[in-house]
């Protein structure tokens, strides 16, 4: 009864009869053990909650997106706290040939491209309750011309032949195109929507400033993407990215003024960057954050480099952590960017 209680705020957007199919089957997962099938739930769910009730439910097409937002404004959205929007995919590996989406997708828990199928989700994050709440969760379909464009990318990675390599400099006739209009790939193209239809959703009730997402997002086009919605990025770069200082000498006297100084030397970071320094056990942790430049982005990065060191052996590892908005402090886009694990 406290399940269905909660889920009275639904009332208006679906049926009774799906009200209380929804009680039963979320009784059903939270107290069921082993993998959510259909025949599952309807073994847990107990009375009303048949196979057949179980089909049914699933045959029937709700709003969920507009349901997820409701119970959230109803039950859960505080006026005075701070909300990130989280982006991620998780792939849940399927067998079969004739699920709807399936395909191979590239799982970070199996470090390879595995058979089943891929939900993206946008959530949203509190910073004082420090939960996530998934606010719209979609199926990855991929379009032929995603297909093509990934064989492209894999394609373009092997090394050519030592014939088929092209002559060193520029090609003749290519012109320069400016990064602040690169063209998004199909997948930005997909989450764009679902990002503009989110925003449209919850537009008047929460603001967002911040999107963050992990690092397969780190690059020109994702940041793009935030700031087309009105968002700042927060995301991870490589930690081998080819970082440079903003240059400060004397001009030359001729030609364009010089816009990239010294690369970043990940090994060797100066001492007026650094933040924080921390000792626990023998690892060392140091903090540094400056403004740099990336020659994929055409604007410079709010950069924050976060550099271990054991004491004991002297091995050195690092994360590269960036933000669009110059303004943040390093100790928000740390704490930002681990919220998203909450998700």
């Amino acid at each position: 009864m406290d399940i269905l209680a909660l889920l009275q705020c639904l009332q208006p957007h679906v049926t009774a009869t799906t009200c209380r199919q929804v009680s039963r089957i979320v009784w059903a997962m939270l107290v069921m053990t082993g993998r959510v099938t259909m025949l599952g739930l309807s073994r847990w769910a107990g009375q009303g909650g048949s196979y057949r009730t179980v089909q049914r439910f699933f045959a029937t097409v709700i709003p969920w997106g507009l349901l997820f937002w409701v119970f959230f404004r109803q039950h859960i959205y505080r006026t005075n706290d701070i909300y990130l929007l989280v982006g991620d995919e998780v792939v849940a590996t399927k067998a079969g040939q004739h699920t709807h989406g399936l395909d191979r997708f590239f799982a970070s828990l199996y470090g390879k491209p595995v058979a089943g199928l891929a939900f993206f989700t946008l959530s949203l994050v509190s910073t004082q309750q420090r939960r996530s709440f998934p606010i719209r969760v979609e199926q990855v379909v991929r379009s032929e011309a995603e297909k093509a464009a990934s064989k492209a990318k894999a394609a373009a990675k092997k090394p050519k032949a030592r014939g088929a390599q092209r002559r060193p400099g520029r090609p003749k006739g290519s012109k320069n195109k400016p990064k602040a209009d690169g063209t998004f790939t199909p997948e930005l193209v997909r989450i764009t929507s679902w990002l503009d239809a989110l925003l449209h959703l919850i537009a008047g009730v929460i603001s967002l400033t911040y999107l963050v997402l992990d690092g397969h997002f780190g690059n020109h086009n994702a940041l793009q993407m935030a700031r087309q919605c009105g968002m700042h990025l927060i995301a991870k770069l490589r930690c081998d990215a080819a970082l440079y200082f903003p240059y400060t000498g004397p001009y030359a006297g001729r030609g364009p003024h010089r816009k990239y100084g010294h690369k970043v030397d990940d090994d060797h970071l100066p001492g007026q960057d650094l933040q924080e320094t921390t000792v626990e056990g023998h690892i060392q942790t140091c903090v540094y954050q400056t403004q740099l430049l990336h020659k994929e982005f055409p604007r410079p990065l709010n950069v924050v480099i976060i550099a271990k060191t054991n004491l004991r052996t002297h091995a050195h590892a690092h994360v590269v952590l960036f933000s669009s908005d110059l303004d943040l402090a390093y100790a928000l886009l740390v704490d930002y960017y681990g919220l998203r694990f909450q998700l």
